[in-house]
């Protein structure tokens, strides 16, 4: 699975990833909201590591294109079918490596851009395997609308990232909150598993998660990047 995106410094770049890994728990608000999410292994303790999981290639789209809550749902029968927005910062990783130095991470990322991790969250409550389904079902991870080189996002540690439903804003945050920093995330993914050119990290979202109906529009805005919108469609 891959998909085209516009480069900060010119023409587009054709992003084709061998992995999403996402980051948990990696704001200490959302940290907080662990009751409400309701889902396995969430809880208001702070990790003492990134708390990883992945997110299959399947789930890109881009800006515009429809999140669809899958039909096969239905036939659960859940009382409250729940599927929630998760604004984050992704970071799109330029070469191959493997155990890097948190002070050489930089120079090994293509850019930076938006990232909605669409989380099932009855799956990720319920499968006894974890959050594996629930996060990677097909359209769970828009990403867009640019990536940003490095050298032309600012202070990548202090971004705003909103996340608006309907027009109205959700979440609020600024990746100056995160737990664990860029640097820390890519080193430590790196000394885990070997990274690949195009591979996406999403680093965790601040609080205000919620639920998605059809119908909805959902936006996630990053300064320095720009806004990712997307319509919710009933399959």
């Amino acid at each position: 699975m891959s998909i085209q995106l516009p480069y900060s410094k010119g023409g587009k770049i054709e992003i084709c990833p061998t992995k999403i890994i996402a980051l948990g728990l990696n704001y200490l608000e959302h940290i907080k909201e662990s009751g409400s999410v309701n889902v396995q292994n969430f809880t208001n303790e702070i990790p003492e590591e990134p708390v990883l999981f992945s997110k299959t290639p399947n789930v890109l789209i881009g800006p515009g294109e429809a999140i669809i809550l899958p039909r096969f749902l239905q036939q659960y029968h859940f009382t409250n079918c729940r599927t929630d927005h998760e604004a984050e910062l992704a970071i799109i990783i330029r070469d191959r490596v493997k155990d890097l130095p948190a002070e050489e991470v930089f120079h090994h990322i293509l850019g930076f851009t938006c990232f909605n991790d669409i989380s099932q969250r009855n799956l990720q409550r319920t499968d006894k395997s974890g959050w594996f389904r629930g996060k990677s079902l097909d359209t769970f991870g828009p990403i867009g609308p640019l990536v940003v080189a490095p050298d032309q996002i600012g202070d990548v540690q202090a971004l705003n990232i909103i996340c608006r439903l309907n027009g109205q804003m959700v979440q609020q945050g600024n990746t100056a909150q995160m737990i664990f920093k860029i640097p820390e995330i890519v080193s430590f993914i790196s000394r885990n598993f070997t990274l690949e050119a195009g591979d996406i990290i999403s680093t965790g979202t601040p609080s205000g998660v919620g639920p998605l109906q059809d119908g909805d529009v959902v936006e996630v805005e990053i300064e320095n990047i720009g806004i990712l919108p997307n319509p919710v469609r009933q399959e």
